[in-house]
């Protein structure tokens, strides 16, 4: 790769960097949390929901408007959104100011990880893609690496409020390079924004998913949570009906022909929607049903990123060696699987065998992610790059938003039917069964791949350039 291609990755690596070390960070301080405003620690839910809504609802605008005002400004202005957002998270007291400050955090999370990936698919080749991928993830992994145990270091040694204080310097940094070294590129032709879709789109998911992560009783009564359900579905279904009359939509469904963006986009969020529960219930459980400290809940589930980190340096050899649909398949019930097998740690279990298990998950949930990634982007033309970009991301963050709240309500179901009045450790496993069934879905589609599906991308069967 030339050093323009591998300096553009690296800029869009510290926002991710930045969003990746938040959410991680406040995963493994949600029981201090909780417990600070006075919450069931289940009610955090919101709190990672809220933030993912908000993308679900301004992600499919991202790409009108770096196409309309250009990429730098509007990834410079999407960090300062962010930055801001964190420092109302820091001085909420109590869950409806921390849930709306999450809220806007989203808004320029919405706006600065699409863009920049839109900004790294226009700056590379194809056939550099998974490379480039690499290079964006690997300084982006350092979040998750360190996130859960610096969080857990600041909760137990000084406060949760200080995790989001993080952000101010990196923030500051990224905006720097952002300026200096991104090029403002904008659209010279590009259609008036559908207004009406945006407007179906961002109300139809927002309700649905505010409804559907209210399930179970926290904000919202269940006759609201189920009414926001019944109106998101509603207001869904009129944007596909919408979108199939309009030329510009602001979701292009018809994206979904393409068979790579359909097991990229659909198939994905399947299993996006499994693995997306893990980073909430993995703290709980070492919390709430093993009774470890904060710090030593981080150090544990930091292997998940240590793993996948681990695996990035392989990813571009083991693809050209198998490809997509291989990888796709076989990899996905592997990683869906050891999902599931997380319900089997106990009290009892050596940290160093639940290290181990972690570290193995995020290998290969991390190969899936990064083929996911690649796959979805292999067959879209330049001029349909922004829309697909904002697409995925929506879909992504939607699957996680979902996950996140089926995995909250499948371990309160849990803990409803064993009779207890608070979590504890025999209430995880069925929850862990779920959510690896959901995520095994996905492999069964991307079975029914071509065997030469994407392979400008992953180079099988093509000689090394």
């Amino acid at each position: 790769m030339q050093r323009t291609a591998l300096l553009i990755p690296l800029i869009v690596a510290c926002a991710l960097f930045m969003e990746n070390m938040d959410s991680t960070v406040i995963a493994t301080s949600l029981p201090a949390i909780a417990r600070d405003i006075g919450e069931n620690p289940l009610a955090l839910k919101l709190a990672l929901t809220s933030y993912l809504v908000s993308l679900a609802v301004f992600i499919p605008i991202s790409g009108w408007v770096a196409d309309r005002y250009g990429s730098r400004s509007v990834f410079a202005a999407a960090i300062i959104v962010f930055v801001g957002g964190s420092l109302l998270c820091a001085a909420s007291t109590s869950l409806t100011a921390f849930v709306i400050s999450r809220f806007i955090q989203g808004i320029g999370g919405a706006m600065m990880v699409p863009v920049g990936r839109l900004v790294l698919m226009r700056a590379v080749p194809k056939h550099d893609y998974v490379a480039a991928l690499n290079y964006l993830t690997i300084p982006a992994l350092l979040g998750p690496v360190t996130g859960p145990a610096l969080g857990g270091a600041i909760t137990l040694y000084l406060h949760w409020r200080f995790i989001f204080l993080i952000n101010v310097p990196i923030g500051a940094l990224g905006l720097y390079l952002v300026l200096r070294h991104i090029p403002n590129i904008r659209e010279t032709d590009i259609p008036a924004l559908d207004i009406s879709g945006f407007a179906l789109s961002g109300i139809g998911l927002s309700v649905l998913m505010l409804g559907f992560s209210a399930l179970g009783g926290h904000l919202l009564p269940l006759p609201v949570a189920a009414a926001c359900i019944i109106g998101g579905l509603g207001c869904v279904g009129l944007y596909v009906r919408h979108a199939r009359r309009t030329a510009h939509p602001v979701l292009d469904l018809r994206l979904l022909e393409l068979p790579t963006f359909f097991n990229g986009v659909v198939a994905g969020s399947v299993f996006r929607a499994g693995l997306g529960a893990t980073p909430f219930l993995l703290p709980l459980l070492f919390q709430l049903g093993f009774g470890l400290n904060p710090l030593q809940s981080g150090l544990l589930t930091c292997m998940t990123a240590i793993g996948a980190m681990f695996i990035k340096t392989l990813t571009v050899r083991i693809l050209r060696r198998y490809g997509f649909r291989r990888i796709l398949s076989a990899n996905g019930v592997a990683a869906s699987a050891i999902v599931a097998a997380f319900g089997l740690f106990s009290r009892s279990t050596p940290h160093l065998v639940i290290a181990a298990v972690l570290l193995l998950s995020g290998c290969l949930r991390s190969l899936q992610f990064t083929a996911l990634n690649a796959i979805t982007f292999a067959d879209i033309a330049r001029e349909k790059m922004s829309q697909a970009a904002s697409f995925s991301s929506m879909a992504q963050r939607l699957s996680q938003s979902a996950g996140i709240a089926a995995g909250a309500y499948f371990l309160q179901l849990s803990s409803v039917a064993h009779g207890h009045a608070t979590i504890e450790a025999s209430d995880f496993w069925p929850a862990f069964l779920a959510i690896g069934l959901i995520s095994a879905i996905a492999p069964f589609v991307h079975v029914r791949l071509a065997p030469q599906a994407g392979v400008e991308v992953s180079g099988h069967g093509v000689r090394a350039r």
